[in-house]
């Protein structure tokens, strides 16, 4: 058989389809690990894949372009390359990055079936990138692998051509295979010096790269009812320091700024924290995994996790400090109790689409 290309570009990419490519491993079937390039930091790529203990990829595409067009053009020129000299099965992405449609476009030129692990999200959102390439990848793919009914639903009212699978969402597999994992090797805590704390992250282009919005974080930062852990993203990082706001944003006294952490280390920060305050789409999965259970503050204007929000898990509060600010205060005085079962499966979502992958192929 002709291998199963796996293909991923970013943190969460990596993070979701580990247990695929570990699913994979269980089985007879043949398969490349192809990493992108798209997060090329080490401390946003190398890292997490060192820390999900992976063998690292079988290919790495060293991309060179920043802009999202030039990126996306150098990726689809590289990955067919890739493709005519391996000839896979099918490829399968996750998610909706540029990594993901570009993979896709490549392998759709190639005439090489597509799986599209993740598939059925929306947000409805068009100012949102992510949305056009989630949409774009969808209405390519062969082989659909919904997370939820409402993914499904999604899918089908857009009359896709694909064949589409419920299997749930790998997101849930990852943190219930590692966070055992991350308690054990993590040292995070110890550099907590907060009993209860916010945890929170910002990376989306339509927040950190709005001046006012920037504003808006550093004074739901100042003024929070609970201290918050900050890891930032090198993109925040220098939006900031563009706009001459760094060095107000370190000299707050209810804020702890870490780089960009480790998968393990930032697991442990949202298994020990009060609440989660984030713009990050995965996160809002996790969150609801069993073994985490959070109530997540979504700072943007639109969710595609709509299911987070109707099972009590997420709330969308836009990026207005009063709406957060409020929501924060509210959070942290309720003693309501969080589902135990998430709405994004049950942690066996890539044994599905491995066996799913199967059965088509073999």
């Amino acid at each position: 058989m002709k291998p199963v290309m796996v293909v991923a570009g970013t943190r969460p990419e990596i993070i979701k389809m580990a247990p695929i490519i570990r699913a994979l491993g269980k089985t007879k079937l043949p398969s490349v690990f192809v990493h992108c390039g798209q997060h090329y930091d080490y401390n946003m790529a190398q890292q997490f894949i060192e820390n999900l203990e992976l063998q690292g990829p079988d290919f790495s595409l060293k991309i060179k372009a920043t802009s999202p067009g030039a990126q996306t053009a150098e990726i689809m020129m590289k990955m067919d390359q890739l493709l005519e000299n391996l000839e896979p099965a099918i490829v399968l992405v996750e998610g909706d990055t540029n990594t993901v449609l570009s993979a896709a476009l490549a392998a759709n030129k190639r005439f090489v079936p597509i799986g599209h692990v993740e598939a059925g999200l929306r947000s409805f959102d068009l100012r949102m990138p992510e949305e056009h390439n989630r949409r774009l990848t969808d209405h390519i793919s062969e082989y659909l692998f919904a997370p939820t009914e409402r993914a499904i639903a999604n899918l089908r009212k857009e009359s896709v051509w694909g064949k589409i699978y419920l299997t749930g969402n790998t997101a849930i597999d990852a943190v219930i295979q590692h966070l055992p994992i991350a308690e054990k090797k993590s040292k995070i805590m110890e550099k907590i010096p907060f009993k209860t704390f916010a945890l929170a992250t910002a990376h989306r282009a339509e927040n950190v790269d709005d001046p006012e919005v920037l504003e808006s974080f550093m004074e739901v930062f100042s003024k929070s009812p609970v201290p918050v852990v900050y890891p930032m993203h090198p993109r925040t990082r220098k939006r900031l320091q563009e706009n001459n706001m760094l060095r107000q944003m370190e000299q707050l006294k209810n804020l702890l700024i870490f780089p960009p952490l480790g998968y393990l280390d930032f697991l442990v920060l949202m298994k020990n924290c009060r609440l989660v305050i984030t713009d990050s789409g995965g996160i809002q999965e996790e969150a609801t995994a069993p073994n985490i259970r959070k109530r997540v503050l979504v700072i943007r204007l639109s969710t595609e996790r709509q299911e987070a929000v109707e099972a009590g898990f997420a709330e969308v509060v836009g990026t207005d400090r009063n709406n957060i600010l409020a929501s924060m205060i509210e959070t942290v005085e309720s003693d309501e109790k969080l589902p135990f079962v998430s709405p994004f499966g049950d942690g066996t979502a890539a044994v599905k689409t491995v066996d799913i992958i199967k059965k088509n192929f073999v």
